[in-house]
């Protein structure tokens, strides 16, 4: 039986696993073993089928690849150490942007600057870096399609973002500082993402996120819908309904696994997507946003990702000569768009920079 199988086999179990009780996990578990043997049996006829000479050959890169495996073990805990150590090594530095970002602290050199208040009634003095998160997540590609134009009021009082690594379960969790504010009663929103191991490969099992207290009408998830009654209707008052709205702070109500494990592959297919999608805001939020949130607030995170891959694109242009060179600047233009889409989903493709694979979900 090779780890590959195993593999194979295993990314079915963390995503429907969730629903299921003790009971139906066990079966489960007892399905995919008997699966896994049978596999292991088709494996042995092939190699059966091999001439003897090639049959030893093959066995002896088993052994390699066996002696492998091991060092990737190692690999994967020596690199969660290493992680570990460098993170409470990074606390006092983003201790320190907290404190300056939200003027609990004043830097060398800086005056009292007044400004106009919102109401442009008086001046106040203006303190830290205000909008410092909202402007850093709207420079980062994946995060600013997720934010609304509604969003943006909340996300002002979004003091500060933190992530640590869970041990158990294996996962990790993001918090969300907020002020006091006039959206909800929350002052921190978290999200927690469970993950188990498939032959040292943690895959994400589910997500979990707080469930955020909105003030009465300020809901940014939902929007309020009033539509006239037909004329002559005995009812004269406006049909009043509620509808789901696209939010950021839909973040914080990830897909779930629906309890019935009979799912299409439709279906099966897009909660596949919603997860992975989920799983990449995640993952851009601690990987990207946090450690670099300076750099994307002034735009240098920006351009160091534009400027990523493209120098090929300008050799092949150089090559191909300056024929229609006015009329194809949008097509390059949309070309290295789809050049940039197609390097991200590649990079999604694989493990992250924490040697953790984005979730899949299959019909059982």
């Amino acid at each position: 039986m090779s780890n590959d199988d195993a593999s194979d086999l295993g990314v079915a179990l963390p995503a429907a696993a969730a629903a299921l009780s003790a009971e139906e996990r066990a079966g489960l578990v007892n399905e995919l073993k008997n699966k896994l043997q049978n596999l292991a049996g088709q494996h042995a006829d092939v190699l059966e089928t091999l001439a003897p000479n090639v049959r030893k050959r093959v066995e002896v890169l088993r052994e390699i690849q066996s002696e492998h495996d091991e060092l990737e073990k190692k690999f994967f805990e020596e690199r969660a150490a290493l992680e570990a150590k460098y993170q409470k090594l990074y606390e006092p530095l983003y201790t320190k942007r907290y404190e300056i970002v939200n003027g609990i602290v004043k830097v060398e050199g800086e005056t009292n600057e007044a400004v106009m208040d919102e109401q442009g009634d008086k001046c106040v003095e203006e303190k830290g870096v205000p909008d410092f998160w909202q402007t850093a997540m709207k420079m980062n590609e994946i995060l600013a399609e997720e934010i609304s134009e509604r969003d943006e009021g909340a996300l002002k009082y979004l003091k500060d973002i933190k992530w640590s690594r869970n041990d158990d379960p294996k996962g990790f969790k993001l918090e969300f500082f907020f002020d006091s504010n006039p959206y909800f009663k929350n002052t921190v929103l978290t999200k927690t993402y469970h993950m188990v191991d498939d032959e040292n490969e943690p895959i994400l099992e589910k997500a979990i996120g707080t469930k955020i207290e909105w003030y009465p009408g300020k809901c940014l998830t939902q929007k309020v819908l009033k539509k006239k009654p037909k004329k002559g209707s005995k009812n004269a008052k406006p049909i009043i309904k509620t509808e789901n709205c696209e939010s950021f702070f839909n973040f914080f109500n990830p897909p779930q696994i629906p309890e019935d494990d009979d799912i299409d592959d439709e279906l099966a297919e897009e909660l596949q997507d919603r997860m992975e999608h989920d799983y990449n805001i995640g993952s851009a939020i601690r990987d990207k946003l946090i450690p670099h949130a300076v750099s994307w607030f002034t735009g240098e995170a920006v351009q160091g990702n534009e400027y990523d891959g493209l120098e090929s694109d300008y050799d092949s242009d150089d090559q191909d000569g300056d024929e229609d060179e006015d009329g194809d600047e949008e097509d390059e233009r949309e070309e290295r768009k789809g050049k940039k889409k197609m390097q991200s989903a590649s990079a999604n493709a694989g493990l992250n920079q924490h040697g953790e694979r984005p979730p899949e979900c299959k019909q059982q």
